[in-house]
């Protein structure tokens, strides 16, 4: 349901990168009195503050995104809301990442997931005496991450959300959740196979996949009404970091049984053809 838009929105309009990645400052404040939004980008213009968005969070909360600006227009564009409010302002976080390490740990996520990639492959390839069984658990690990990618894509153009560090650490969770699930059926079958070496491989599946099935599903329903707790109750700092997290539970629950093991009896019916 959410691969096909999720595709089309990821390679349309992509992600929305956070100033983890971009470089720039965020700060996240609570005031007495609220402003308005026009006022608060008067003041930041006058201290050649650019701020990229403003977002309000409940009645007298905010949260500014802004360009690389130096520590003394930031300082004087705290002081002067303060001023403007007639209040006092309480600063809840503040995170300024410089362009050029944005870059690099742009550049670092890329690489460590393409490495993961390939380790996985092999070790899996290895472990199972096949490549079949390593591209099978690498097509499942693809659908993962096009389905979290995707919903993030959509996320990020609707609502505003951006990606950050904390969404690579909970994609890079995912994947090895993911892998995780499909090994334990992979390593059922190949017991059954070494059992049994006359048995069509379709039938060992269908064994294989009812046995582990209700295992996985109580290992994954006591991760997901965690993260739902997470998302309904925790903080906002970590909300979406808790829907990554519940989004990669998921797909890695249903993507093994239903990707990984499709893509082994097909790649199986493809040897016997040739």
């Amino acid at each position: 349901m959410i691969l096909i838009p999720g595709a089309y929105s990821l390679f349309r309009w992509g992600l929305r990168p956070s100033i983890d990645f971009t470089g720039g400052t965020v700060l996240e404040v609570t005031m007495e009195k609220g402003m308005e939004k026009d006022a608060i980008q008067n003041i930041a213009r006058t201290h050649l503050v650019d701020l990229v968005d403003i977002t309000q969070n409940g009645k007298n909360g905010y949260t500014f995104r802004m360009k690389p600006a130096s520590e003394e227009s930031i300082t004087a564009f705290q002081e002067d809301m303060q001023k403007a409010s007639n209040g006092k302002i309480d600063v809840l976080k503040k995170d300024t990442v410089g362009p050029t390490i944005g870059k690099e740990l742009l550049y670092k996520t890329v690489a460590s997931t393409i490495l993961v990639c390939i380790a996985i492959l092999s070790y899996v390839a290895y472990a199972f005496k096949s490549v079949r069984f390593g591209v099978s658990a690498i097509a499942s690990l693809v659908h993962d991450m096009l389905v979290m990618f995707g919903s993030f894509s959509l996320l990020g153009h609707f609502a505003g959300v951006e990606v950050d560090t904390l969404f690579v650490t909970a994609f890079l969770t995912t994947m090895s959740f993911s892998v995780h699930d499909t090994i334990v059926i992979f390593d059922r079958i190949r017991e059954y196979r070494k059992k049994d070496p006359r048995t069509k491989l379709v039938d060992i599946s269908n064994i294989a996949l009812t046995e582990t099935m209700g295992r996985s599903l109580v290992n994954s329903f006591t991760i997901i009404f965690m993260l739902l707790s997470l998302v309904l109750m925790g903080g906002v700092t970590v909300r979406w970091f808790a829907v990554a997290l519940l989004i990669g539970t998921i797909t890695g629950t249903y993507s093994s049984p239903f990707i990984a093991v499709p893509v082994l009896l097909l790649l199986d019916k493809w040897k016997e053809k040739k």
